[in-house]
Parts: structure tokens; sequence; C-alpha cells
């Protein structure tokens, strides 16, 4: 199959979407990274997959009450290690699943935040005070616009979903993070791609990427998220590819950085839909995304919800994004106000509270 395939060939009818729903608990879940890999090229690389860190951090977790994760793979640890990778997600499902865990598996990303060319081996420490400085696009923004790569990026979409698309600790296939990013917070002089040429192939590959996974018939659902919010009272998602996201994705997802009038304005145009409906990024405390404020929405909504973070570590995302200014806004914020994150590297909740809340609503009958 190549590129040109029809990505929406096999998209799930709103019949087979609102089935399947009704099957699945409400997912209170949280994306993750473990506290001392950068990236996610240094979480799965052999030389620093860490199973000790993951279970403890799956473990605490657990312990504050969620019952899902969403996490990114990278393909270069499947192009210079295939059976490596896919013994090491192996042995994170039964992590996960053994603690009560489900798992969304993401194949790409353009979030390639540190400006660089992702590289195979070691990775850098992070630079100092900055938010998710050391982020690498899958495949990696230069790659996405090499269409001699594309055999093999058909090759690991279409390994990996084959592989794990009949595995019930798989719950959905986030096929691409938040495809045509072209933010840098780390250094802009080492920029490989001109911003201009990333939205066109990136959409491209969405697309093509719909296609390589459907190939693969999987059990579980496909999606990718809408993640350019538009204001209250004008359109939800009007970037192209958002909208392309939304009419192939079998369970409709987007992200939510933003105070809670404006969440329940997305989710109202979302819910038209008439599937089942993700939240799979929120939660960023000093733009007034909120736990207290919006995780009991989701739950009355029956929206699932995966916010971001878990440990403060190497990804430094309990800073903001660069230019945004911390501010001060709970009392048990002994300095500036975290941004993500909500246990400290030893396991202790930021915000007690905020663990109270989720343990309540997780614990909620349906």
């Amino acid at each position: 199959m190549t590129d040109h395939a029809d990505p929406g060939a096999g998209r799930w009818s709103v019949e087979r979407a609102q089935a399947w729903g009704a099957t699945q608990p409400w997912r209170c879940g949280f994306n993750f990274l473990p506290s001392n890999a950068v990236n996610f090229l240094e979480m799965w690389r052999a030389q620093t997959f860490d199973p000790a860190t993951i279970a403890r951090e799956l473990g605490w977790a657990a312990e504050v009450g969620f019952n899902a994760l969403r996490t990114n793979l990278h393909y270069l640890d499947w192009r210079f290690d295939r059976d490596g990778l896919v013994d090491r997600i192996d042995r994170f499902l039964d992590v996960a699943a053994a603690r009560g865990i489900g798992t969304m598996l993401c194949l790409f990303d353009d979030c390639e935040f540190s400006g660089e060319t992702p590289q195979w081996g070691p990775q850098p420490d992070p630079r100092p005070g900055t938010h998710n400085s050391r982020a690498l696009g899958s495949p990696g923004r230069r790659l996405v616009a090499d269409r001699d790569e594309w055999p093999f990026l058909r090759g690991y979409v279409h390994d990996i979903v084959s592989r794990f698309g009949r595995d019930p600790r798989v719950t959905v296939w986030d096929l691409y993070n938040e495809p045509g990013n072209r933010a840098i917070f780390g250094a802009p002089e080492a920029q490989t791609v001109h911003c201009e040429s990333l939205e066109p192939a990136s959409h491209a590959l969405m697309r093509a990427t719909f296609a390589w996974a459907r190939e693969a018939d999987p059990e579980q659902p496909l999606t990718v998220a809408a993640w350019r919010i538009g204001p209250v009272g004008g359109e939800a998602f009007g970037h192209p590819i958002d909208r392309d996201a939304l009419a192939l994705s079998d369970v409709t997802s987007f992200h939510a950085y933003c105070p809670l009038p404006q969440l329940r304005f997305l989710a109202a145009a979302l819910e038209a839909y008439g599937r089942p409906l993700m939240c799979t990024e929120w939660m960023a405390r000093t733009i007034d995304s909120r736990i207290d404020e919006q995780l009991p929405y989701f739950r009355e909504r029956c929206i699932d919800a995966f916010q971001w973070g878990l440990v403060r570590g190497r990804t430094q995302t309990h800073l903001p994004w660069p230019g945004l200014p911390m501010r001060r806004r709970t009392p048990e914020a002994a300095g500036d106000e975290w941004f993500h994150d909500i246990l400290t590297e030893d396991g202790t909740p930021y915000c007690p509270s905020e663990i109270a809340t989720i343990r309540m609503l997780a614990a909620a009958p349906a």
C-alpha cells in the first residue's frame, strides 16, 4: 500500500464506535514519560530504558487512581533496534496492566521543541530552565518531509500495529501527535526544516498513517487529536489538518489547554460527531487548565481525560511554556506554580487536593 490509499477506507461507523464506547470504562489518565527520561527516544532506547523507575512511577499512578496512560514511541528506536523495542513495549504493557492501567500508544509526533533533528544514541541533558527542551519529533521533521523514508515509516506503522493490534493491554492507537506543530522551545538556530514546508508534509503523512494502520486491521480504534483550539463562539477546530483528523478518526480526540468555559465550548462542538470523546492532553495550571475545575466536567460528560505529566523530571514540564509568565495561585505552591505534573521525584503530591479530586472521581460509579 502507498500513501495514495484511501485513509478513510475502513473507518469505524458511528454505530461501531458507540458500541465500543459502551463497553469501556471512563478513563482517567495521564501522559507518561518516566522522570529520568528527557524525551521519548531516551525512554525506549535499550541503554536507558528503566523498568524499575517505570514500575515505581506507574505504581504511584495507580495509587492516585489513574486507570489509563498515553505514551509516545519513537521511530528511531524501531529503525535501529526493532526487536529490542518490541520487547520493551511488551514489558512496559505488562507493568502498566499489572497496575490496572490501560495504554494508549502514539506512533508519530511533530513536537520537536528542541529544534534539533533526532539522533540515534545517547541524549543530551535538558537545557536549564526550559520546558521540554530536548523534545524530539518522531520520526522528526526532516524525515516527515523526506518521501524516500516513507516506505520505512509504513513498515514501522504496520509492524507495531500488527504486533499489538489485538492486544487487550493497548486501548487506543493515537497515530500522530499534533501534526504540523512548529513550536521550538530549545535552540531555534538548530531547526532543520523550514516551518512552511512542515504542515503539508505532516498532513500527508497523517493521512497515509491512517491507511497504513488500517491495513494492519487492529481491534482497537484509531484516532488523531485536533489540537489548534478556536475561540468560544468561533470554529472550535478550523485548521484543515484538524478537520481531517476528526473526519478520519474512529473515536474523537482533542487537546484542550484552556479555561473551563472554552473546554465546554470545544467539547460541545465535538460531541456532534456522535463518537466516544477523549481529551488526550490538558492540565496546565497557570493558563487555568486545572484539575479541580475541569476533571469533574470530564467525568460528568464521560469524556476520557489524559492530563499532561505525572512525575516532575528531566523534561522539566513543571516549568511553563517559554514566554509564559508563572503565577502563584494555590496555597500549596511554595514558589512559582507548576505548569504540568502532579508528583515530585519521591512520589510526594505537589498539590494534595488535586490527588483527592482524582481519587474521588476515578472511584465514582458510572
